[in-house]
């Protein structure tokens, strides 16, 4: 089982920055994938961004050049780090972590963690919240 717990969430003004962690008990496995995704009130769950256990990212479209997903292997800790933040980003942000492999996600290709809604990852933080006002 692994526990994922995120901090880090705050008010900022647009323009802003934010960091955030991602604490976990452990990894899924040898292989796996992590990733942040958000949810607004509302809305559905999507993803911003993922890494797998070889650093390979993957970024939503609208958050390319602005926010960079990273991992402190040693630290067991997914970071986010969030600049030129706007109000759109607005949300509530989860980490999640799911083993890769045969009984885990299946992989169309090295790197490629699935970030579109995030129901293919089992284990997830209890979120953080990020409000950016204009």
């Amino acid at each position: 089982q692994v526990q994922l717990v995120e901090s880090g969430g705050g008010s900022v003004q647009a323009g802003g920055s934010l960091r955030l962690s991602c604490a976990a008990s452990g990894y899924p496995g040898s292989s796996y994938c992590m990733g942040w995704f958000r949810q607004a009130p509302g809305k559905e769950r999507e993803g911003v961004a993922t890494i797998d256990n070889n650093g390979i990212t993957r970024y939503k479209y609208s958050v390319k050049g602005r926010f960079t997903i990273s991992k402190d292997n040693a630290k067991n800790t997914l970071y986010l780090q969030m600049n030129s933040l706007k109000p759109e980003d607005t949300s509530m942000y989860f980490c999640a972590a799911a083993r890769t492999g045969m009984i885990g996600i299946l992989l169309s290709s090295p790197g490629q963690c699935p970030i579109e809604s995030g129901n293919e990852y089992n284990y997830w933080g209890q979120g953080t919240q990020v409000t950016v006002s204009s």
